[in-house]
C-alpha cells in the first residue's frame, strides 16, 4: 500500500504465532498426527495435546525433541516470529508459559588503586 508520496506502510500483525502454533503448524505440513510425531520424538502423545493446546509449556529441551523429530531448527518452535532486537525475556515467557525469575548477577570486586 501506498500514500501520497512513494513511501510504504508497514503492515500490520494480524495473529501472533505462538510456540503452540508454530508446533501445529510445522506437524501438519508435514501430515503428521500427533500420535505419529509421539513415536517419532519420544513425547507421550497426550503432552503434545496439551503442547499444543497452551495447557502445558514447550520448554527448550522438549522443542529440542521435537524439533529433531520434525526435522526443523528448535528456535522454528521456541522463537516463532522472533524478530532481531526483540526482548529476550518477552521471548523465554513465550516458551516457558511465564516469566522465568532473574538471577542476580554477583558484584565484581573493584580492583583498588
Amino acid at each position: 500500500m501506498t500514500t501520497g508520496s512513494d513511501e510504504y506502510v508497514d503492515e500490520r500483525q494480524h495473529a501472533k504465532l505462538t510456540p503452540a502454533k508454530s508446533l501445529r503448524i510445522v506437524r501438519e505440513l508435514q501430515g503428521l498426527t500427533q500420535a505419529d510425531l509421539a513415536k517419532l520424538s519420544g513425547i507421550p502423545q497426550p503432552t503434545i495435546s496439551a503442547i499444543e493446546n497452551d495447557q502445558k509449556g514447550l520448554g527448550i529441551e522438549r522443542a529440542k525433541q521435537l524439533a529433531r523429530a520434525l526435522k526443523v531448527h528448535p528456535a522454528v518452535l521456541a522463537f516463532p516470529g522472533w524478530e532481531p532486537g526483540a526482548n529476550v525475556v518477552d521471548l523465554r515467557e513465550r516458551v516457558y508459559g511465564k516469566r522465568p525469575p532473574v538471577k542476580a548477577k554477583p558484584a565484581k570486586a573493584r580492583k583498588s588503586r
